[in-house]
């Protein structure tokens, strides 16, 4: 079997919101699928956290790469293309790209080899996962109606972030949480992302520490991103000190972008989004050095359908992922697949079972999204 042909569609007309600073249009592209044709008439999907523009050039520059290749052997695969392409910046829109040519590669060995891709991982410790429901900070009357909202779907974990915490008044920032926890009740996990990596973030180390007692005081399950991206020690400083365990890494590609991090522990939890860092095979490998390092793996999920089925495999192979993330009300989450997610009745997710990805797109969404019609 070969590759003859990658495909990129970048999805519009419905992106969500990202609480950024330079707020995303519904028209704008940050997401872009990808499809990987084969000699043998099996594909493959996969999704990257990037303008299309974006992974169209990559995809010009990697083609002499990828032409006539085995797509049943991704790591390999996938490592070629980083190895072959390093002198054109390592960990940026090429790493972007090549994270959605992976996750179509282990989609298309899923489906040669009849299993699950998380079987083909190494195997399945669950068959079920718990997500959070991640949705943007209002103002604390809005936020809490939309929190009840989502709970009443089933949702029993939620992730509050951005909009305007920590941008001014820790007054407000209180109102916020102290509104959540109220409509989501004691019992449910409450995560809060201060969005640290939007440009020109306003607060320092002493902020994050002071809210971080704020927010062990409301039970709140982690802090995410409370500092700049880049800010190594601070993190490992707070850390140390915060009461509550903290979060990040969303931002970073590569695995050994993540290697400091993880060795001197500056999170609790690591958050790698796998259609930015290279893929299934990328993450699976920062997941493992999480665990040898102590530090727990929670992918960061908000991008698309493809990005979350390729979470919830890398769910069922790591033995300490009991959560994902669900970007809440996105349509490129809810409209992409054909059949609708669905939770159970303890709000937990099923892990697809079907080869694979183990999801079918909804194509007639998918040209809707991107303007383009593909063939099943």
């Amino acid at each position: 079997m070969k590759i003859t042909e990658i495909r990129a569609a970048g999805l519009r007309h419905g992106t969500p919101e990202g609480g950024w600073s330079n707020e995303i249009r519904p028209e704008d592209c940050v997401h872009t699928l990808i499809a990987v044709f084969t000699d043998e008439g099996v594909a493959g999907w996969g999704s990257s956290f990037t303008n299309d523009a974006l992974v169209r050039g990559a995809l010009r520059v990697l083609e002499p790469l990828y032409l006539g290749e085995n797509p049943l052997e991704p790591e390999r695969v996938s490592e070629k293309l980083r190895a072959h392409t390093f002198w054109m910046g390592r960990g940026g829109s090429i790493t972007h790209a090549i994270s959605g040519i992976d996750i179509a590669l282990w989609d298309i060995l899923g489906k040669v080899a009849g299993q699950p891709a998380g079987r083909l991982l190494g195997g399945r410790y669950r068959d079920r996962v718990r997500p959070y429901a991640s949705i943007l900070m209002r103002e604390p009357a809005a936020l809490a109606e939309h929190l009840s909202a989502i709970r009443a779907q089933g949702f029993r974990a939620f992730k509050i972030g951005w909009g305007p915490f920590g941008k001014e008044s820790d007054a407000l920032d209180e109102q916020i949480v102290r509104a959540a926890r109220d409509a989501v009740g004691p019992d449910s996990l409450l995560m809060v992302d201060a969005g640290a990596s939007d440009a020109f973030w306003p607060r320092d180390y002493k902020w994050a520490l002071g809210t971080a007692r704020m927010l062990a005081d409301y039970g709140v399950y982690w802090f995410e991103e409370p500092l700049p991206p880049d800010n190594l020690d601070d993190y490992v400083l707070l850390r140390n000190q915060a009461p509550l365990p903290v979060a990040g890494g969303e931002v970073l590609t590569r695995r050994q972008s993540f290697e400091p991090w993880l060795r001197q522990r500056a999170f609790d939890i690591v958050q790698p989004d796998v259609t930015k860092v290279g893929g299934i095979s990328e993450e699976r490998r920062i997941a493992w050095m999480a665990e040898d390092n102590g530090v727990r793996f929670i992918p960061h999920g908000w991008n698309t359908a493809l990005g979350l089925a390729a979470d919830l495999h890398l769910a069922s192979a790591c033995r300490n992922t009991d959560l994902v993330e669900y970007l809440a009300g996105s349509p490129f989450i809810d409209d992409l697949v054909e059949n609708p997610w669905r939770l159970d009745s303890d709000g937990m997710l099923a892990i697809p079972d079907a080869p694979g990805l183990g999801v079918s797109l909804n194509l007639d969404a998918v040209e809707k999204h991107t303007g383009e019609r593909f063939h099943a």
